[in-house]
């Protein structure tokens, strides 16, 4: 049973899914696990389009350096949000799923068990949130108060009599 089908699996090795029905019908929690991954996945892709504007290698707003590299750290947030966001849809069907599968009172044949999609999804989510922080960590760094470097003085060319 997923976000989107409820599948059965039968004797003969065979898989039959099923759409749900009604979305009016679906547990609110299920309704609300939906809405999350939708939302993490469009934030995912807003998130990719605003990263990709701020870019070292890209054209776009290339005459101001400061306001590019803020435009990828906005995108590393952006990514951070679709990530808790998927990370939080996962969490939350994960738990649905082990409550059912510890309740006494569901039916052996109808337990359920984690599936390789949340699995995935908490891959999907930890690489998101992962490459979010990546992203925040190229800020634009402040001036600091050091003085500015300075090289090696030049040495004048030698005469030979500068001997020690």
């Amino acid at each position: 049973e997923g976000l989107w089908m409820s599948c059965a699996m039968q004797s003969t090795g065979q898989i039959q899914c099923k759409v749900y029905d009604s979305l009016l019908k679906l547990e609110s929690s299920l309704q609300a696990t939906r809405a999350l991954m939708v939302a993490a996945i469009l934030l995912g892709l807003v998130a990719v389009f605003v990263a990709v504007t701020g870019m070292k290698c890209m054209k776009c707003m290339e005459d101001d350096q400061v306001k590019k590299m803020r435009m990828a750290v906005f995108g590393g947030v952006i990514f951070i949000i679709a990530g808790l966001a998927a990370l939080v849809a996962t969490s939350w069907y994960g738990n649905r799923v082990a409550r059912a599968f510890y309740d006494p009172f569901t039916p052996v044949n109808t337990r359920f068990e984690f599936g390789s999609a949340l699995f995935i999804g908490w891959a999907a989510a930890s690489l998101a949130i992962l490459g979010g922080a990546f992203l925040c960590c190229s800020c634009p760094r402040r001036e600091t108060s050091y003085p500015p470097t300075r090289g090696y003085p030049k040495n004048a060319p030698s005469t030979g009599k500068d001997y020690v």
